[in-house]
């Protein structure tokens, strides 16, 4: 079974084109328009296995905001469409990633229910320059993937280490959520159901 997915999504404010296999190698190749963004989808790809690639633009002269948000939309829609109908899966994935002064952990549930919750626990300067945009990625990513997602800083500071550590941590969880379980071929649920977005 191939798990991979295409989406183009094409807005007054954004365009995006984004490419995404499950069981890939963790090879990307990125260009939004936004370095520091390309970076960070590249950490969540490397250390995910995840083949992904994208190219967007938007209108980052009023702010990433758009693009970011669009981003992880696409991104949400491509998750839902090639987990297929998540069959055999195993379906909840954790990790906790230190990047240098910070701790991260990420906890993924491939529930059919989508919920981000995102704790942050840094100074106010820092958790606002977090939250807007990238708070926003991962609410849309929630939202179109049917993923319940916790993010939450147990310390650290830096505003760059911190979304390092998060990107990382969201790769290498929904990495583990995605993986096969030999053990069970059916639905990951006692209800016999996971519904779909």
């Amino acid at each position: 079974m191939i798990r991979q997915a295409e989406v183009r999504r094409k807005t007054e404010e954004t365009e995006v084109n984004l490419y995404l296999n499950l069981d890939g190698d963790g090879k990307s190749t990125i260009d939004t328009g936004y370095p520091f963004f390309d970076h960070m989808l590249k950490l969540f790809s490397w250390h995910g296995f995840f083949d992904l690639r994208i190219k967007a633009q938007g209108d980052i002269h009023i702010g990433e905001h758009h693009l970011v948000e669009d981003i992880g939309i696409c991104l949400g829609k491509a998750f839902s469409q090639a987990i297929k109908d998540k069959r055999g899966i195993k379906r909840y994935g954790a990790s906790t990633v230190p990047m240098d002064e910070v701790l991260v952990s990420c906890i993924v549930d491939i529930s059919g229910r989508p919920l981000l919750v995102f704790n942050l626990n840094c100074e106010k300067e820092t958790k606002a320059k977090i939250e807007d945009p990238f708070k926003d990625f991962f609410r849309a990513f929630c939202a179109h993937s049917g993923v319940t997602l916790h993010i939450n800083i147990h310390y650290g500071e830096g505003y760059h280490h911190i979304l390092e550590g998060i990107f990382k941590a969201f790769g290498i969880s929904l990495d583990r959520a995605t993986q096969i379980e030999k053990r069970r071929e059916g639905l990951p649920s006692t209800k016999g159901l996971i519904e779909e977005i």
